[in-house]
């Protein structure tokens, strides 16, 4: 089936039915409809590249993933945020265009985007404080959303984010009012932008209670499961071991929750956990009850916010950044409790 012969079985011009499928604004509300329940009805898929030659758009948006392990990419929240985005680009007749390079050679990743042609925008993963990303795709002109911020320029361009900050810091709290004052914290890569602002809140709830953090308690890192199991490991055995862990992910909690084990305390009784990033599709916090005390936040839910976003500005250049700060939710579950 192609648009000839559908427009042939419906009676109408190709302009009018190609119009219809393309929402646009001058065809009346009950001919769209009528139109793409035929093309339904009849396995009729508009041509993507027929579409991006009549609109000026390649209909792909970008991508761009460093091979470097040094990144926070490795950690399966990526694989919700894509998901999330990619259903957002799948309702809008929009494919992903994924970019795997290596760290040195992204900026040309971006630089051959904007030279083919071949995406109408990208989302820009894992800011680091200044960025060079962003002032780059801003000289190239190519619509981009980060997910997350840039260090505290954060007018300049649009971006979705979790409050960081104040999840932190109301997580913490909540271990302080437990009792807890030896808390540890298990924190992302620290020259991320996500994971300074973790830490700050961390900081500001600990000076705000009179409470002087201990620097052999704190580690910034990859959050995986080994680096959460070996550090937290370091951190029990140590010369003042911690009545409680704060930390950045579920893969590094699980780390730290056999680290636990190991040294033979149960968690939630002689050990209290708070994680973050606890709303993920393929690694659960348990059913009804949590297993992990976290402070919630969905991840695929903010791709579906960047992917809006992002079309928004494709779909209407030259409207001004726009931004969205989320809140987490703390929710309890079995991994804390009063100090011992």
């Amino acid at each position: 089936m192609n648009l000839k012969e559908l427009s042939t079985i419906l009676g109408l011009s190709q302009t009018t039915v190609s119009r219809a499928l393309n929402d646009y604004p001058e065809v009346k509300e009950a001919t769209r409809q009528r139109v793409k329940q035929a093309a339904l009805l009849h396995n009729y898929f508009p041509n993507k590249r027929a579409k991006g030659l009549a609109t000026g758009r390649a209909m792909a948006i970008g991508h761009v993933i460093p091979l470097s392990t040094q990144h926070e990419m490795v950690n399966p929240v990526f694989a919700d945020f894509i998901a999330g985005a990619g259903e957002v680009y799948s309702a809008n007749g929009y494919d992903i265009h994924l970019s795997v390079v290596s760290d040195v050679a992204e900026e040309n990743a971006y630089r051959a985007f904007r030279s083919s042609h071949s995406v109408d925008g990208v989302i820009v993963h894992g800011p680091c404080a200044d960025d060079p990303r962003i002032a780059l795709l801003k000289r190239l002109g190519l619509p981009f959303v980060v997910h997350g911020r840039a260090g505290e320029d954060e007018t300049s361009y649009s971006w979705v984010d979790v409050n960081n900050r104040h999840s932190f810091l109301r997580a913490t709290e909540f271990l302080l009012d437990l009792g807890h004052r030896y808390i540890a914290l298990l924190n992302g890569l620290e020259h991320m932008d996500f994971a300074r602002r973790r830490r700050e809140g961390f900081l500001a709830a600990m000076q705000g209670h009179g409470v002087t953090p201990i620097p052999a308690l704190m580690f910034g890192g990859e959050m995986t499961e080994e680096l959460g199991f070996i550090h937290a490991k370091e951190m029990l055995a140590g010369a003042t071991p911690p009545t409680a862990f704060l930390v950045s992910s579920m893969s590094m909690a699980i780390g730290a929750r056999r680290a636990i084990a190991d040294a033979g305390l149960e968690m939630g009784r002689d050990i209290s956990v708070v994680i973050h990033d606890d709303d993920l599709s393929y690694l659960k916090n348990g059913g009804d009850i949590p297993i992990f005390t976290a402070a919630k936040s969905s991840v695929r839910q903010a791709g579906r916010l960047c992917a809006e976003m992002l079309l928004e500005l494709v779909a209407n250049p030259g409207q001004p950044p726009r931004h969205r700060l989320l809140e987490s939710q703390l929710m309890v579950g079995q991994s804390t409790g009063p100090v011992r």
